[in-house]
């Protein structure tokens, strides 16, 4: 059955004959999926009410078994550590998070996550997990991992330097 990549490589292949259709069509299903997914994430967010930069950093947050300093965040989340400190002020606001000192340093402190956060954090997760899979379980499981392991090549060659 066709989909919309096979529509877009039969529209161009007239337009460049040496359009190599495989190509193509691989890189045109990977973005739609990524957009398919963006929006199911600001879908979800939208629904609990939660900015993406919060959500994102209370990710990260979670990702750290709910406590980090502020310039791990940032690091994590790939911001400027002056960046993490307005978005830690909205989410205390919030109730998502709290500061506590630093159980290994008295002159620093810790942003830890709270119940509230958490769970705003998995609300959105959850939906766009249950998206996730509900897209890959039309695969069994050895094609889940094929595909993972093709994409797994396709992104280390992404990942090096361009000759």
């Amino acid at each position: 059955m066709p989909d919309r990549a096979d529509r877009h490589v039969r529209r161009w292949l007239p337009v460049l004959p040496d359009l190599d259709p495989d190509v193509e069509a691989a890189v045109t299903r990977m973005q739609l999926l990524t957009r398919h997914l963006r929006a199911v994430k600001e879908r979800a967010l939208a629904d609990v009410d939660l900015p993406a930069h919060e959500y994102d950093t209370l990710h990260a947050l979670a990702g750290r078994q709910g406590r980090a300093a502020p310039s791990e965040l940032a690091e994590d989340l790939g911001v400027a550590p002056a960046s993490i400190t307005a978005r830690v002020d909205s989410l205390v606001r919030r109730g998502f998070v709290e500061r506590i000192p630093s159980s290994t340093d008295r002159r620093r402190v810790d942003v830890a996550l709270t119940d509230a956060g958490r769970a705003a954090w998995r609300g959105a997760l959850d939906v766009r997990g249950a998206e996730e899979q509900r897209l890959l379980g039309v695969l069994d499981p050895g094609e889940r991992r094929l595909l993972s392991d093709l994409l797994r090549r396709v992104l280390l060659a992404a990942e090096q330097p361009a000759d």
